[in-house]
């Protein structure tokens, strides 16, 4: 990576940061909807900036936000251990192919060996070769299904498939 970029976890203080990471997937994912149609106000994203199992990390160059991720902690029953699942990460397309998410990613491994962490996991869709190339630059591949599971309907109407 380099040397201009830094990474850090974002603090109580930094939800303007975080609503600029939020417009960032918005134009990465080319998700408009979901990361900026209705976004939270400021003491809900402070509470989640102030949990120890939420884990937002941003990469910066010259004041600029170029990259982040938001990964979560999941506390385990089966043993005395934590896992970490990455739901986002993004880079900024001028900053691509600059070593921006493998630092985040490194840096939230090494945040997660500092709390006893088991592993970290992420998800990538089929066809997004180059997330798909760089996970696999840093661990094990493992074919797996995911399924979303809707919570009783939010109009009100229980879900008609199930």
């Amino acid at each position: 990576m380099r040397d201009d970029i830094s990474i850090r976890r974002l603090a109580l203080e930094d939800v303007p940061h975080l609503r600029e990471l939020n417009a960032l997937f918005a134009t990465v994912f080319d998700d408009r909807a979901t990361y900026s149609g209705r976004p939270p106000d400021d003491p809900y994203l402070r509470r989640l900036l102030a949990m120890d199992h939420v884990v937002v990390l941003v990469a910066v160059t010259e004041g600029r936000l170029v990259g982040g991720l938001v990964a979560y902690a999941l506390d385990k029953f089966e043993q005395a251990r934590r896992e970490y699942y990455v739901y986002d990460l993004a880079v900024d397309a001028g900053f691509r192919r600059r070593g921006c998410a493998t630092a985040l990613l490194n840096e939230l491994r090494r945040i997660a060996a500092d709390a006893g962490g088991w592993v970290v996991f992420v998800q990538a869709d089929h066809g997004d070769e180059p997330a798909i190339a760089l996970y696999e630059s840093l661990g094990t591949r493992e074919e797996v299904l995911h399924f979303d599971l809707p919570v009783s309907a939010r109009d009100g109407k229980a879900d008609e498939a199930g």
